[in-house]
């Protein structure tokens, strides 16, 4: 094991930590859940810079990493569906996508062929991760107890924002996907 094969293994587990920290009530449980997500996010960047800082790129990373990042990443959007925050068919199509891409991805790997990400899915995780923490923001407001102290109009905005903000997630993630496949054509063959 080295420091990156360590950090996506760290964010596998801190996935799983932060799905035990978000269903509880409480303040406390939102903001804890809040920073372990910030943390395991920020691995992904982590790994990925020292294992090119320290060259250090092993099969076992390339594997691993996009497991840990959907595995993260999807873990929050179906508990935020679990619990009403979102809409099921966002986190289903949201899902399917990482799903084919990273299976793929790995039946390439296996074929010694490295699909590598493109900027769009890049951007694509950015939004992604902004999407969640947003929410994670609302979860926090509504524990607090601020909800009590605004208006409906207030809740309503904000559950319009997360709508809007995940259609926009969601689009993204489809494009993104679309797009890996369109231009690797020559690997699907």
């Amino acid at each position: 094991m080295n420091l990156p094969n360590i950090l996506t293994m760290l964010r596998i587990v801190l996935a799983f930590l932060f799905v035990a920290l978000i269903y509880p009530q409480g303040i406390g449980f939102k903001i804890a859940a809040s920073i372990v997500f910030i943390i395991a996010a920020l691995t992904d960047y982590w790994d990925g810079y020292y294992a090119k800082k320290l060259n250090i790129i092993t099969n076992f990373g390339k594997i691993m990493d996009p497991i840990a990042d959907k595995v993260l990443i999807l873990s929050a959007f179906f508990v935020f569906a679990q619990i009403e925050i979102i809409d099921l068919w966002m986190v289903v199509l949201i899902a399917l996508r990482e799903i084919y891409i990273t299976v793929w991805r790995l039946i390439n790997i296996r074929n010694k062929v490295f699909v590598a990400a493109e900027k769009l899915g890049k951007l694509k995780t950015v939004m992604q991760i902004s999407a969640i923490i947003i929410i994670l923001g609302f979860l926090i407001y509504i524990e607090a107890g601020l909800a009590r102290s605004f208006s409906y109009y207030v809740i309503a905005l904000w559950q319009l924002i997360i709508f809007l903000l995940m259609v926009i997630v969601v689009l993204i993630t489809i494009i993104s996907g679309m797009t890996v496949l369109i231009n690797n054509r020559r690997v699907i063959k």
